[in-house]
């Protein structure tokens, strides 16, 4: 793991989006299915066009392949959306899209649950799994389904 610069190292937060802050070290167990899960409680982005702040709880799953998301950078990475200009359902597609770039897991699906803003909260969902796979008929089961799993209850 000496490949990765920021653990066990001082942060550096980003204050704008920064892909680059992802790493990634090799999966220990690539012939077992294991689930990991992030909650990210305190995750801020700004409006594209007030420039007004949004906050949400990030809710990321993803059965890993040959490669999982080292912590401490995903932190890094989440926070450089601070100051980021992007709709909800933005920050979450660009979320899994560079997810999937780093590490091209087996499946993997991210959630935002947006506080209200004008009395209206938005809570968008985006999944993935490998095509061919049954990856892919797990994500087309949770698209519909998502809502269902009782880990991600609305404590609002």
């Amino acid at each position: 793991m000496s490949e990765l610069k920021n653990l066990g190292n001082e942060s550096t937060y980003q204050f704008e989006y920064a892909p680059e802050v992802l790493e990634s070290f090799d999966n220990k167990h690539p012939d077992n299915d294991t689930m990991v899960k992030f909650n990210c409680p305190e995750f801020t982005s700004l409006c594209p066009i007030t420039g007004q702040p949004d906050f949400a709880t990030i809710y990321l799953t993803y059965i890993p392949d040959k490669k999982l998301v080292e912590s401490k950078s995903l932190k890094l990475y989440l926070f450089s959306f601070r100051n980021h200009g992007a709709f909800h359902e933005d920050c979450i597609n660009i979320m899994m899209k560079d997810l999937i770039a780093l590490m091209e897991p087996r499946y993997i699906e991210v959630w935002g649950k947006f506080l209200p803003r004008g009395g209206l909260s938005i809570d968008p969902y985006c999944n993935y799994g490998k095509p061919g796979t049954k990856y892919e008929q797990m994500a087309e089961y949770r698209m519909v389904n998502h809502d269902l799993f009782p880990e991600k209850v609305d404590n609002r």
